[in-house]
């Protein structure tokens, strides 16, 4: 039965967001929106602030808010693995990002395929990183879908075949048209609504709720008893542990490095570093984001706070079966009123369109600068760079809400956990490029090919119980399963170990010891556009490329700060 109040205190907010969306087009504009420096990274000059709320907008996504305490509700403690992979993230990506930044501001390079094709003077190598990008992210845009879809499932909006997904198509048109029009600007403005709103939503939840469900020792307490119970599909052993296990704790360390090696990575993650001003705005960015981490570790804890309140997933109409990502809506429905539940279902539905509108256009900038200009239109000047660019993030769009039409939502959550292992496999390519072009680039290649094939071969062999899968069913191998050309060298034990860390030592041991064979056969590694000063250049540097270059002399156009 759909609540009428929550639904309209959700609609107003995100009629507020759709209106800014199309304002966002003469928002911090300082050039023609024709492009692509323009269109898809907001003109390279976002200052502290709006770096800030973009780059977490873009990083702490709906399906995280959703999904992370939704774990915690159903497999205890493992879940608490977003907490320190965000915790360790920031250190790691400190310098690499800022190493990036200068050279692709140097270069004008949009991508980090761009980055790879300059590095190594090798269209193969770029387009297997570009590829790898947009493959990477569709699944991922998918589940900031199934947040959205969560929300509305909880307001009673919750009918079965494709009119229980109108909705969320409709959001989705109105989503197209305004990051169609205002690119980058879009998500960027929006999401200040979006992160003032889930600050008031989480802090009120993670103080109230406790005092009225008998504080935290009540809470915890409840959880244990939960964890404790036999699971159907474990063969009647314990559903979790609010305490790490010895079976779990190798699973909970890699999975929690490879997701943060993983994360800046995505094509999303990076589009909003090269939108930066700046190497200051950036080092700024890198030490205030962990403020989010803070927010998750309180946001994780509601997944026990619903176990106390009782909340029971809802049923997904259209698939039967019940929908664990409706925990929190259910959560907040239950336990507040209508018209603060309204406000929180805004803000996780908003949270699901600023990270889906950032992962279009970066895999829409990754069509058009390493596929199209590459290889079927060499000669494009910007502006059909540009035009390419938003038609490429409709269709990538609409993609994602084909996974949804057609898939099981259950069966892209899995893709979504294949998705790091898949990302992490351009490390080497990107990441280590950044400082040494020691690894050949035909070994990176072969690195990804053979990292990129046994990881999907791991991936092949973990079943998924409670969904019925017997193939894909998530990211953790058992160590009894791992095989090196039929030896089984961790037979007959239990401990589980994320795919992707394995996946990415077996990349980098190939791509090592290819690299020491070409190096002794003295191949050549192709031509590197970079110098060693273009990586250290900040934006007073005469290094730089203007921004828009080709549209510089344009009438009116105006270079206009940051924040």
């Amino acid at each position: 039965m759909i609540d009428w109040l929550e639904l309209i205190v959700f609609l107003v907010l995100f009629l507020l967001v759709t209106v800014m969306g199309f304002m966002a087009a003469r928002w911090q504009r300082g050039g023609d929106l024709g492009h692509l420096d323009e269109w898809g990274l907001g003109g390279r000059k976002f200052g502290s602030w709006i770096t800030w709320f973009l780059v977490g907008g873009d990083l702490y996504t709906a399906y995280t808010f959703v999904a992370v305490p939704a774990l915690l509700f159903s497999s205890g403690a493992l879940g608490f693995y977003a907490l320190p992979y965000t915790v360790v993230l920031y250190p790691l990506v400190f310098l690499p990002v800022l190493r990036l930044w200068s050279v692709s501001r140097v270069h004008g390079y949009v991508t980090p395929a761009d980055f790879v094709r300059g590095r190594y003077g090798s269209s193969l190598l770029a387009l297997i990183v570009a590829v790898t990008g947009i493959v990477a992210t569709m699944p991922y845009i998918a589940l900031q879908l199934v947040g959205l879809e969560a929300v509305l499932r909880t307001m009673g909006i919750n009918a079965s075949g494709f009119l229980g997904h109108l909705p969320l198509l409709i959001a989705f048109v109105i989503l197209a048209l305004y990051t169609y029009q205002s690119g980058l600007r879009a998500p960027a403005l929006i999401a200040f609504v979006k992160d003032i709103l889930i600050y008031v939503v989480i802090l009120v939840a993670v103080f109230y709720l406790p005092a009225k469900l008998g504080g935290w020792s009540a809470i915890f307490s409840a959880a244990e008893q939960k964890m404790a119970q036999p699971s159907a599909t474990s063969g009647g052993k314990p559903q979790g542990s609010i305490l790490l296990t010895a079976n779990n704790q190798l699973q909970y360390i890699t999975l929690a490095l490879g997701s943060a090696l993983a994360l800046f990575l995505y094509p999303h993650s990076l589009t909003g570093v090269l939108a930066s001003r700046g190497r200051k705005v950036l080092k700024r960015n890198m030490v205030a984001l962990p403020a989010y981490s803070f927010l998750l570790g309180l946001l994780a804890l509601l997944g026990y706070v619903a176990i106390a309140a009782g909340v029971k997933p809802i049923t997904n109409n259209a698939t039967g079966r019940p929908d664990t990502n409706t925990i929190i809506p259910a959560l907040f429905d239950s336990q507040f009123g209508s018209l603060f539940a309204g406000i929180a279902f805004a803000a996780i539905g908003i949270g699901a369109l600023v990270p889906a509108a950032i992962m279009s256009i970066a895999a829409a900038n990754l069509w058009t600068r390493n596929i199209y200009k590459e290889y079927l239109h060499k000669g494009a000047t910007p502006g059909q760079e540009a035009r390419q660019a938003k038609l490429a993030s409709l269709v990538v769009k609409f993609g994602a809400v084909a996974f949804i039409l057609f898939v099981d939502p259950q069966f892209s959550i899995d893709l979504q956990l294949i998705g790091g292992v898949i990302i992490l496999q351009t490390l080497p390519s990107v990441a280590i490029a950044l400082y040494t072009r020691w690894l050949h680039r035909w070994a990176l290649v072969a690195g990804w090919i053979v990292g990129m094939g046994y990881g999907m071969y791991l991936l092949y062999l973990i079943p998924n119980p409670a969904s019925g899968k017997l193939h894909f069913g998530g990211s953790a191998l058992t160590l009894d399963k791992l095989t090196v050309f039929g030896w089984h060298p961790f037979a007959g034990s239990a401990v589980q170990i994320y795919v992707g860390f394995v996946a990415l030592v077996v990349n980098l041991v190939v791509a090592v010891v290819v690299s020491l064979v070409l190096r002794a056969g003295q191949v050549p590694n192709g031509p590197d556009q970079t110098d060693p000063a273009d990586y250290h250049a900040d934006e007073d540097s005469p290094r730089l490329k203007p921004v828009a270059d080709a549209l510089a002399g344009a009438p009116g156009a105006k270079v206009v700060p940051g924040d």
